[in-house]
């Protein structure tokens, strides 16, 4: 089938279209920079690009003529506007009309379970888009959920967040609060199995895993499935800026995500029927199971965020397959680059020859000092070097980064910190042509842990503009390594 899939480089979209691919379709990627959208090279052949915003309607003219499907993938949760409902109403709108136009047969739509009492300004955007794509001529079929269960969804990351930091929490009353989480494997697997499904064809449907939990067990029960004793108290009260405020402070999230999620605590989130367990059925994985998974195997087709826990000593170059994907949410981003003319396989060269001996091309001293400070720590600071001073490979220490990603023909180097952190670290250098040019790219991820974990970011975010800057200078114009 024809599919398109908005919101590709989202939560769920990065995880549904491996999926999609395998099941054999043809799938439109809709995103809103390009640049920051790699399509893997094994699913070249079956994916397509385009960048567009569906908020401009002049933007429709670069989606494809004619699409079987479409899955609707776009949220404003991080917004910034308080007007971010009449955003999403004007962007379903030209959704909806693209399919009519494209004799679109399906749209799939991945919306949250309507809740008793209060709804918060993001839930009824939600459930406004629900009613603005059914006005439609093209059939609607409307999967709700409550907590996705699995690393990189925001509730589930806040919860990570708040067990792996606080072994005891005094907390807002919301943590008595039933909700009906689910596994992130039987939400793709639901949406995937939807497809023109004849029975699913303009229906709404409730997706909810085999529990009906309070958030307080959520928080006890992924200490219990990671080994951890975490001691709760609720308070009486709810003050939704402060339990907001207190969200912002203890965990990764920002602060406008942290408002939409503590109003939408407010409600009761669990399944009212249960009608497409019968329609498409599968295994429901169990709380404790889902978080288990997260932090164990995930099945091929599941995209996992990083885990410092699970690398630090690991040597199977397997294993490290899995953890190349740099998480997005909760996370503070340092990009330069620097576009240059030399020949690239020298550029490509002095990248796989950086570290150890030859040291990061700039800044030598304080990247020592910060090696020191590390050991101070209990670290393993940059007595490690490297294995070969020409040679990367998946798995190889180099200094007191692993090497996850050594990717010649994508000309991509993915390093992921084994330092002593209040977080997790990832950096990447990459060679990316435009227009004719090319350019040698810098990115460093950092996925803060609590208020220590921020405070430690825009310490260090200074002397970014010294190191990355000469790093990048250097790695062009530096002589070719010797072996």
């Amino acid at each position: 089938m024809n599919i398109l899939l908005s919101g590709a480089t989202g939560y769920i979209g990065k995880r549904l279209l491996p999926v999609l691919v395998e099941l054999g379709h043809h799938v439109h990627c809709c995103v809103r920079d390009r640049k920051r959208f790699a399509v893997p090279s094994d699913m070249e052949q079956q994916v397509d690009v385009v960048e567009i915003d569906f908020a401009n309607k002049r933007h429709l003219e670069r989606l494809p003529a004619q699409v079987d499907a479409a899955f609707y993938l776009i949220h404003s949760m991080t917004s910034k506007s308080k007007d971010f409902d009449l955003i999403e109403a004007a962007v379903a709108m030209n959704f909806a009309a693209y399919c009519e136009k494209a004799n679109c047969q399906q749209i799939i739509y991945l919306s949250a379970i309507k809740g008793e009492g209060e709804v918060s300004q993001h839930l009824r955007s939600r459930y406004q888009v629900e009613e603005l794509l059914q006005q439609g001529r093209t059939p609607v079929t409307i999967l709700r959920s409550g907590i996705i269960v699995g690393s990189g969804s925001a509730s589930f990351e806040i919860i990570r967040d708040l067990v792996e930091t606080l072994p005891v929490m005094v907390t807002p009353r919301w943590v008595n609060t039933l909700s009906q989480p689910i596994a992130i494997r039987n939400v793709i697997h639901y949406l995937s199995h939807c497809l023109l499904n004849p029975r699913t064809l303009g229906r709404v449907f409730d997706i909810g895993g085999p529990e009906v939990l309070s958030y307080k067990e959520m928080l006890l029960g992924y200490a219990k499935a990671r080994g951890y004793k975490r001691y709760i108290w609720a308070t009486p009260f709810f003050s939704p800026r402060l339990s907001s405020f207190w969200l912002y402070f203890v965990t990764s999230t920002n602060y406008q995500l942290a408002i939409h999620l503590v109003e939408s605590m407010r409600s009761e989130v669990v399944c009212h029927e249960n009608e497409i367990r019968d329609i498409i059925p599968q295994e429901l994985f169990g709380y404790e199971t889902a978080v288990r998974m997260a932090f164990d195997k995930i099945e091929q087709n599941m995209v996992l965020s990083t885990w410092k826990d699970a690398l630090a000593s690991s040597t199977d170059k397997a294993k490290l397959a899995k953890y190349i994907h740099v998480p997005s949410y909760g996370c503070m981003v340092d990009e330069r680059s620097r576009v240059f003319e030399r020949d690239t396989e020298q550029v490509l060269d002095n990248v796989w020859a950086i570290g150890g001996t030859r040291g990061w091309y700039g800044g030598n001293s304080l990247w020592r000092f910060r090696g020191v400070l590390d050991k101070l720590v209990g670290g393993v600071g940059l007595a490690r070097g490297r294995r070969d001073p020409i040679d990367l490979q998946p798995g190889d220490a180099l200094d007191f980064w692993r090497v996850l990603l050594a990717d010649r023909g994508q000309r991509r180097l993915l390093l992921y910190s084994e330092m002593r952190l209040p977080g997790e670290a990832w950096l990447e250098l990459r060679i990316r042509e435009e227009d004719k040019r090319k350019c040698l790219v810098l990115t460093a991820t950092y996925r803060p842990k609590g208020i220590l974990g921020k405070l430690y970011w825009w310490s260090v975010k200074p002397f970014h503009g010294i190191v990355f800057q000469r790093l990048l200078k250097n790695a062009i114009e530096h002589g070719r390594p010797k072996a």
